[in-house]
This record gives C-alpha cells, sequence and structure tokens, in this order.
C-alpha cells in the first residue's frame, strides 16, 4: 500500500490547475505527480502536498540534481579561495548520520585486513616487542591528529573535512595534493578488498572462481552506498558493533590461553624470551610502521563524515574520544595478545597474504581450539566487506570535495535529490571491477605498483592534519580570536599536533631508509619505488600545481588572510560561548566519576 508523504503547500510548484470543491476544499496538480491540498473552514486553514508518485517514480527521481536554494550570497567579486570555502560550505549532502553511527563507525569502523592480517607480517619481520613500539608509536601520533581533525571539523563540519582544511588553512595547491593521494588510496583499496573477500572465502571453499565472490561482493558494496549515507551508516554500524564484540572476545580468549588454558599448557612470556621480543633490531621496528600505518588506516574517516551529521558539536566530540579505547583495546591489547600466542618464526605467518597468515587464526589454531578458526575467518570476511564499504564513502565523498573546490572537473561534485555524490560514487564503483583481476596470474604485480603510488600518503595525511590545526591555532592568536569561540578544544593543544607531526615525519624517514637498504636483502632500487613512490610524485603534483595556476608568488596564506568564519554550523559566537560556558559549568557540578568519564568518552 503507497503511503502519502505530506509536505509545506509553499513548495509546490507555480503554474498548478487547481479544481474548487465544496466546503472550501481545493485540489491542484503542479504536472509532476504532487497534489496539493488546501482546505478552509471559518478561521481555520490547512495546506498540504500529497506526493502521488509511485515508488519506482520517487526512486528514479532520486537520482536527479538536488535544487539548491539561493541564499543571497553573491560570490562574484570573491577570490577563487574564497568563492572554494562557500562552495565546500554549501554543499549539499544529506545529513543523517547519528551519534550511535559516529561512535561506531570511531570505535570499530576501518579496523580490517591490516589488523587481522598486516600484522602477521609486521610480527614476523620484527618480533613482539618491535611491533608492540611501532603501535605505539602510531598510535600516539593516531591520537593526536584524531583530536586535532576533531576540533577542526567540529568548527568547520563541511564537505571534504580535512582535504578542505589543508587548502583553506595552508595553501590550495596542498588542498590539491594530499586530496589526491588520499583519494587514490581510497580508490586501490576497493578492488583489492575485494580480492581480499574472495580469498578469505576461500579458507572454506576452493572450487569456486574466486571472480564470482568479486562479483557478489560487488554487488553487495554499491548497493549499500546507493543507500546513500544513511546505508552507509547502518552498515558500518552493525558490521563494526561485530568486530568489536569479536576483537575483545579474542583478547579475553588469548589471555586464557595464555595463562594455559590451551593444548600447549601455560604460555606465559615464553615467545617473548624465546626466540625473542626483537626480530631484526632496529630495521625490524621500522618495518612495522608500514603494517600500523594499514591498520590504523581510516581513522579519520569520522571527521570526513562530519559534513552529514545531524548535530556535529555534540556527536563528533564523543566520537573523537572513542578514539584512545580504540588504541588501547584493539591495537595495544591485541599486540600484546598475539605477540604473546605467536612465535615471529611461525612459518604460518609468511606462508601467504590470506587469512592462513593471520596471527588472530594461527593463535586459535594453535590453542587447539576447533571452531573458533572459522568463526575468526567470518569476522575477518565481515572486516574486509567494512573496509571496502568505507573504500567508497572515503573516496567518494573526497572526489566530491576536490570537485566543489574546483580542483577537479565539476562533474565530480554532482549531488543527487538524496544527497548523495553520484558521479564520485559511480566513479569509484566502476573502478572496483579491477577485482576482477583476481583471475589474473600477475594481479600481485599490479596491485603492488597501484599501491606503492599512496604508499606513504597515510602519514603525509596525518602528518598534513597536524600541522593544518597548528595553522588554525596560529591563526587565532593572529586575528585577535579566543579560544573560547572553539566548540571542542583538543585537550593535546597545539604542542600535541607538533609532537604528532614530527613523530610521523621521523617515521616516514625510517621507512626511506628501510626502502634504501632493505632487512636481509641488498638494496632494491624497484622495492625503493614500491615502498616511496607517492613521496617524489607528490612533488611533482604539488609543482605541477602551482605552474598551471601561476601561483608562485603565493607558498601559503598569511596568517591574517585565513577565513575563520565561513562554514562555522554555529553563526552566533557570543551565544556559542555561552552555551560552552554553561556545558563547562553543568559538568564541575558533576561528581569526579562522571567528570573522569566525560574526558575519556
Amino acid at each position: 500500500m503507497e503511503k502519502d508523504v505530506v509536505a509545506p503547500a509553499d513548495s509546490i510548484a507555480p503554474k498548478s490547475e487547481t479544481v474548487e470543491a465544496s466546503h472550501g476544499y481545493s485540489i491542484s496538480n503542479d504536472g509532476s505527480g504532487r497534489n496539493s491540498s488546501a482546505y478552509s473552514s471559518g478561521s481555520s486553514a490547512y495546506s498540504y502536498e500529497v506526493d502521488t508518485r509511485s515508488p519506482f517514480q520517487r526512486f528514479v527521481d532520486s537520482f536527479k540534481p538536488i535544487n539548491l536554494e539561493d541564499e543571497g550570497i553573491d560570490t562574484s567579486n570573491l577570490s577563487p579561495m574564497e568563492q572554494s570555502i562557500v562552495a565546500t560550505a554549501r554543499h549539499p549532502l544529506a545529513r543523517r548520520l547519528k551519534s550511535r553511527h559516529l561512535q561506531m563507525i570511531a570505535i570499530g569502523g576501518s579496523i580490517g585486513t591490516g589488523l587481522f592480517v598486516g600484522s602477521g607480517y609486521a610480527l614476523a619481520m620484527g618480533g613482539p616487542a618491535s611491533v608492540l613500539i611501532g603501535y605505539l608509536l602510531v598510535g600516539f601520533s593516531m591520537y593526536c591528529v584524531v583530536y586535532a581533525l576533531g576540533e577542526l571539523s567540529v568548527q568547520f563540519p563541511v564537505s571534504g573535512s580535512f582535504n578542505a582544511f589543508f587548502a583553506r588553512f595552508v595553501d590550495p595547491s596542498w588542498g590539491f595534493v594530499l586530496g589526491i593521494l588520499y583519494a587514490c588510496s581510497w580508490l586501490v583499496s576497493f578492488p583489492s578488498e575485494l580480492i581480499a573477500c574472495a580469498l578469505t572465502i576461500g579458507y572454506w571453499n576452493t572450487s569456486i572462481d574466486p571472480a564470482a565472490w568479486v562479483a557478489i561482493f560487488w554487488v553487495a558494496i554499491v548497493s549499500i552506498n546507493f543507500f546513500g549515507v544513511r546505508g552507509y551508516g547502518e552498515a558500518e554500524f552493525v558490521m563494526s558493533l561485530i568486530k568489536v564484540i569479536a576483537v575483545i572476545g579474542f583478547i579475553i580468549c588469548g589471555i586464557a590461553i595464555i595463562c594455559g588454558a590451551g593444548d600447549q599448557g601455560y604460555i606465559g612470556g615464553r615467545y617473548w624470551h624465546n626466540p625473542g621480543s626483537f626480530n631484526h633490531g632496529f630495521k625490524g621496528v621500522c618495518s612495522v610502521f608500514i603494517s600500523a600505518a594499514f591498520s590504523f588506516g581510516g581513522c579519520e574517516l569520522v571527521a570526513l563524515a562530519a559534513a552529514e551529521t545531524v548535530n556535529p558539536r555534540k556527536s563528533l566530540p564523543k566520537a573523537t574520544k572513542q578514539v584512545f579505547w580504540r588504541i588501547f583495546i584493539f591495537y595495544i591489547l591485541t599486540a600484546i595478545v598475539t605477540g604473546s600466542l605467536v612465535s615471529y618464526k611461525d612459518e604460518k605467518l609468511l606462508s601467504g597474504d590470506d587469512v592462513t597468515a593471520s596471527p588472530f587464526v594461527i593463535a586459535i589454531q594453535n590453542g587447539g581450539i576447533k571452531v573458533l578458526p572459522s568463526i575468526m575467518n567470518a569476522v575477518i570476511l565481515i572486516a574486509v566487506v567494512s573496509v571496502g564499504n568505507s573504500s567508497v564513502y572515503g573516496c567518494s565523498r573526497t572526489l566530491a570535495s576536490l570537485a566543489v573546490q574546483g580542483l577537479l572537473p565539476k562533474i565530480f561534485g554532482y549531488i543527487d535529490r538524496s544527497g548523495r555524490p553520484l558521479v564520485a560514487i559511480l566513479f569509484t564503483n566502476a573502478f572496483g571491477l579491477l577485482g576482477f583481476l583476481v583471475s589474473n596470474s600477475n594481479e600481485g604485480d599490479v596491485f603492488t605498483w597501484f599501491f606503492s603510488v599512496c604508499s606513504l600518503s597515510s602519514f603525509f595525511t596525518w602528518a598534513a592534519i597536524c600541522f593544518t590545526h597548528v595553522r588554525f591555532r596560529l591563526a587565532l592568536s593572529a586575528q585577535g580570536r579566543s579560544l573560547d569561540e572553539v566548540a571542542f578544544v583538543s585537550p593535546m593543544g597545539i604542542y600535541g599536533s607538533i609532537a604528532g607531526a614530527t613523530i610521523l615525519c621521523l617515521i616516514v624517514i625510517g621507512e626511506i631508509w628501510i626502502s634504501i637498504w632493505p632487512i636481509g636483502e641488498p638494496a632494491d632500487v624497484v622495492q625503493f619505488w614500491q615502498n616511496c613512490l607517492s613521496l617524489p610524485l607528490m612533488i611533482v603534483m604539488w609543482v605541477g600545481y602551482k605552474t598551471y595556476t601561476r601561483s608562485w608568488n603565493q607558498l601559503y596564506i598569511k596568517l591574517s588572510d585565513i577565513d575563520l568564519d565561513t562554514g562555522r554550523r554555529e553563526i552566533d559566537v557570543e551565544v556559542l560561548k555561552q552555551e560552552i560556558a554553561d556545558e563547562r559549568e553543568l559538568l564541575r557540578s558533576k561528581p569526579w566519576w562522571y567528570r573522569t568519564y566525560r574526558f575519556w568518552c
């Protein structure tokens, strides 16, 4: 049975036909399938619009371009940079994500093969202590990054989030370069995650052509994203919840096995002593960083979703605070548990790049638990689908934001009536068809070079976020503005961002070092370019942008010229200051345990 949709009558299109009825009732049709009705009796009058279109017609119409209302903003006299800022602030993405979506995305949204499978390679190359040190360093830098990004995104919940911030607070050239690299990292990730889905299924069945599984999961992920941001949010909520429960369950199970519940008896710190805590010394520690980057990758997605959130000032700070628990529980604790259960000399760790090399699965198998390996493999499959889903979301929103800023063709900024960046989604989905290379014997080489384009891009993006936050704080000071007008203030402050950026730069230097002189091998030019191609590519793109736009006279935006107002969700600064003061006063009146809870959660 079709359900009528009621809307205000003042939204009816003109030139409609009207039929008068008795008792003051009239019906008008505007020719689009919508009947506008009005009823008057005495001093009362009611008007409404009934959508008489069929569900199929409504579905078809949802793909049409959104009708933007003229807000009376004259941009003809603005500079290209100012026009870009206004455009990102007005970008009509649908605001349908709720607090529960953001919090679950923050906690477990991007937990995937980087943690479940990639950590096995890190353990084999560096040993348990190297994994722990690497995860602690990257984890601390990510803690600084997410808090810095949270402060900026709550203040400016605009399309593209940090990609728009690079252009706004540093220079448009860096917004272009880092935005393209970030989009490419998700673009390449999508087909590779589809292949990972097929390989994960192979744990149970190898008789079916992997290309068939690629097709099935491609259709599933494409369908989720065609439901818009709400579809992405609901899917991520469910899949993230499953991943969170599974990881916590693994930690509990792992502690039990360490204490002697498995077939091996009491394990304790056996593998930390024999074969040892470190493998390959300092180079082993450096080798962990890339694996850690893939494991932590996607933490910034929660800020990218701020522009599609109902109330970012309330929900985004809560989601930002969840990153501490994500780092501590899902990375630090799992690094300790897997390092205690699996020797870095275990041959299974280097047996392949599928789930058989997962330290999670190996630990359970070594413990003699028969059913759990299949359950953990199912969780890994869900995690891979989740990351594939996030790949489409992250890439499409970044492409749309770059188009709105004038950094890509305008067609990528097309937004339909459901608030979806339709062309960007279609482009990302089309690139996912490369997943069918799973049937090609050379698919590994193809994706190795694809990933080389964005090998270090995560570190560049995170360091740039910290640097952007520093520029924002300096601009506030230079323009005589106060932190009292900032809706959410990072507890790490400007020094946390400086520390985070410094650590990330040192990590990049370490990666370049082991790429030139790899572990246990002579210098290899091919391996160096596979690991570090994104660095010279970034420089070439920056020089190309500056040359094309003829903007060599401006290498960065002056602090006094940075726009600190456009795109704010709360326009009245005085009202915002009063709200923040009231919230702080209310918090001070609460018990200490509640204040502690609010600080961390």
